[in-house]
Order: C-alpha cells, then sequence, then structure tokens
C-alpha cells in the first residue's frame, strides 16, 4: 500500500473533534448514490419504453417498403422474386396502400386501407394474425355473419368507432369510382368484418383496415398492379444497407425505405429526451461533487500541521496532491457503487413486481417497462467518477501548494 492511500484512508476517519467533516463525507456518499440510483432507473425506463416500442412497431411495420417513384407497378412477381433473393432478407409480400372512407350502420370514419397477401404477409408482419382474410372455406365462420362477403380486418379503436363486431357488415367507399350523368360516382363495396387486432398505439388502432390483395385491387380498379413490397430481414440494423442493394439491382424508379427512416422522428425525439434527462439528473451527481470539494477543502485546512509535516519529511507536492485526490475519489468510489447497486435492486423489483401502474387511457402500457443496458451503466458510473475527480483538483492543488515553514508557524 503507498503511503498516499495510507494517509488518506485515515484521513476518512475522522477523530470525534472532526465529526463534522465525517458528517459531510457521508453526505457527499449519499448525494452521489441517489444521483447513481435516479440516473440508472430513469435511463432503464427509458431505454425500456424505446424498446418496447421498437416492438410494437416491427410487429406492425415490415424492416424494408420498396416503392416505385412512378406509382404502382404491374410486374411484381419479378420485383418480388429479386427482393426475396437479396442476401439479408428472410421474406416479402406485395401489398396496396389507400387511403378510403369505411361506413357502418352506426357510423362513418375515415381509415388507411391495405391490400395484403395473407399467406405472404404473416412472414413479413408478424404482429397481427391474417386468419380471417383466408378463404372462408377454411375458417369458422359467425352464424350470423355472410359467407359470402369478402373479408375486412378492423384496428380494435377503429371497430369500436364504427360500432361493429366480427361479422358485422362495413362498406369501403373510395373515390376511385364511375362517371355518371349527374357526375362522379364513388366505388363502395361491403365487406364482413373477420377479426380486429390491437397493438396498444391508437395511430394504427385507430386507422389500420386490411382486405384481401385480389379484392383491394379489384375496388380501387388497379388491376394486377401493387403499390409496393414489403421486406422482413435477418439483422433489424442492416435494413438499410439491405434496401440500397435492393435498389441497386432494380434501378431506377424503384426507391427503398428502412424501418429507421420511417420513424426517423420518433426515435430521434426518444434519443434527444434521453440525453437531456440523463444531463438533468448529472446535476445531481455534480451537487454531490461541490460537497466532496468542501469537504476537501475542509480537510485541507483541518490538517495543515500533518501536510507541513510532511513536506518537512520530503514529501512531494505531487505525492500531497495525490493524497487529497484519492480522498475524494474513494468518496465518489463508494457513492457509485452504492448508485449502481441500489439502482439494480430497484430495476429488478420494477421488472419483476411492477408495482407502478400507469393510466391505460393515456399510456399504450400499463406499467413501467425496464431495459438496463450494460453501456447505459457504464457511461453513467465513468461520468460520476469523473465529476468526482474533478471536484478533487482544486483542494488537492491548494494542499500541495501550503509552505510548510509558513504552516508550522502559524498552524
Amino acid at each position: 500500500m503507498s503511503f498516499e492511500f495510507f494517509i488518506g484512508r485515515r484521513y476518512l476517519k475522522a477523530k470525534q473533534k472532526q465529526a463534522f467533516i465525517s458528517m459531510i463525507t457521508i453526505l457527499s456518499i449519499a448525494g452521489v448514490s441517489v444521483g447513481v440510483m435516479a440516473l440508472i432507473i430513469v435511463i432503464a425506463v427509458m431505454s425500456g419504453f424505446e424498446a418496447d416500442l421498437k416492438s410494437r412497431i416491427l410487429g406492425i411495420e415490415s424492416h424494408v417498403v420498396l416503392m416505385n417513384q412512378v406509382g404502382s407497378f404491374e410486374n411484381y412477381p419479378e420485383v418480388l422474386k429479386t427482393v426475396n433473393d437479396t442476401n439479408g432478407v428472410e421474406s416479402a409480400t406485395p401489398f396496396i396502400y389507400s387511403q378510403v372512407m369505411l361506413r357502418s350502420a352506426h357510423g362513418v370514419s375515415g381509415a388507411v386501407l391495405r391490400g395484403i397477401d395473407p399467406d405472404t404477409a404473416e412472414t413479413v408482419i408478424k404482429g397481427i394474425s391474417y386468419v380471417g382474410l383466408k378463404p372462408v372455406d377454411t375458417q369458422q365462420t359467425p352464424s350470423h355473419a355472410d359467407p359470402t362477403g369478402p373479408g375486412i380486418i378492423l384496428g380494435r379503436e377503429l371497430a369500436r368507432s364504427l360500432h361493429v363486431l366480427k361479422g358485422d357488415s362495413v362498406y369501403i367507399i373510395t373515390p376511385k369510382g364511375m362517371i355518371s350523368p349527374i357526375g362522379h360516382v364513388p366505388a363502395m363495396r361491403r365487406f364482413i368484418v373477420r377479426g380486429t387486432f390491437e397493438t396498444g398505439m391508437y395511430e394504427y388502432d385507430g386507422s389500420m383496415a386490411y382486405i384481401r390483395l385480389e379484392a383491394a385491387q379489384k375496388l380501387l380498379r388497379m388491376g394486377t398492379t401493387v403499390t409496393g413490397i414489403e421486406a422482413r430481414v435477418a439483422n433489424i440494423y442492416e435494413a438499410r444497407n439491405i434496401s440500397k442493394q435492393i435498389v441497386a439491382k432494380l434501378g431506377y424508379p424503384f426507391w427503398a425505405r428502412d424501418w429507421m427512416q420511417m420513424n426517423h422522428n420518433l426515435f430521434s425525439a426518444l434519443k434527444l429526451e434521453k440525453t437531456v434527462m440523463f444531463i438533468i439528473l448529472a446535476l445531481i451527481i455534480l451537487v454531490a461533487a461541490f460537497n466532496i470539494a468542501s469537504t476537501l477543502i475542509m480537510m485541507v485546512m483541518e490538517k495543515t500541521k500533518d501536510i507541513a509535516i510532511l513536506k518537512a519529511m520530503g514529501a512531494t507536492d505531487r505525492s500531497i496532491r495525490k493524497i487529497f485526490v484519492l480522498n475524494g475519489m474513494i468518496i465518489g468510489a463508494i457513492g457509485t457503487l452504492l448508485g449502481t447497486c441500489i439502482g439494480f435492486i430497484l430495476c429488478g423489483l420494477l421488472k419483476k413486481y411492477k408495482f407502478i401502474e400507469l393510466p391505460g387511457d393515456v399510456y399504450y402500457l400499463t406499467t413501467l417497462p425496464v431495459q438496463l443496458e450494460t453501456l447505459d451503466v457504464l457511461i453513467i458510473a465513468s461520468s460520476a467518477l469523473v465529476i468526482c475527480f474533478l471536484a478533487t483538483l482544486y483542494p488537492a492543488n491548494q494542499a500541495s501548494k501550503l509552505d510548510p515553514v509558513e504552516a508550522i508557524r502559524y498552524g
């Protein structure tokens, strides 16, 4: 053990007359602990929100969307084969996208209509069940439903606004109708509600409706064309590179977007919020660091004679500086370790027992999601130690500048 560490450790063990310094030391440790604990819990909860939101979005959206600059295109089987043959792509499916009006016996609502192939769509978007869109003879039809009508799947909130249940009828109204003597007449066709889905995200549950690809082509008078191709990739973080490969193979006028580009604003906002919360909560550690600096300043004033004697015995300025830096770092390290341990324990309790409930009418979650990232914990602990180290520099530097002769004469 170096003599600097030995002396620094003894200085932390205050005598009876130095109990005030000891109390400030304890408060400094507590301040660092509280700051580190709060940072770990808040960042873990925000990481949990981000991970949960990401899983929900990827449950109802594909990883890559391929479209044509000029609109819908016909040769989609060849395009689909090219996409499937691209390295990293697990599956792909064609889709049709359009905005329509839905009318039921009890209400009217705007909706986003998607025509899909249920056989291939379930391999790309796995968060929704498309059983209701498969042939009628393979499913159990409700007794009050019309078994001859084409099926439609609605978001839970959209079905609620239309006041329809499984087996009820809804009419899809599209602007692509026909010209009559009285003017343009929108197209309208009746569909049977074969089921509903719930993602927990109002934007999707309140606006999305799914029908079969063939029914959408007929309703929208699109012939054999589709709006685009959706693909699922093996590694979601390679989606951008894979989309570039697909576009390079197909060339103009095709273009592609990955899931990160489609949700860029949302994830950017979450990242910014996480960074701001980190900075705000780091101020707690900064306040505790001021306590560490105060403790060391008072300790330097108390140990003036000791410092003078050590210098007279041959201790260098560097050694004196090192003693007080070690003192502050011991306080910071203990506080950081305690805060990390308490933060881990509380995160584990939050994750296991879920005793904090969220209002279901405000949030799409009922409990706090918690996800501890090793990198986040390391950044928090490192930041706390760096702040504590910076707080020790001024007191340690002042201690090293003490003149031993003056200190002994007037101490």
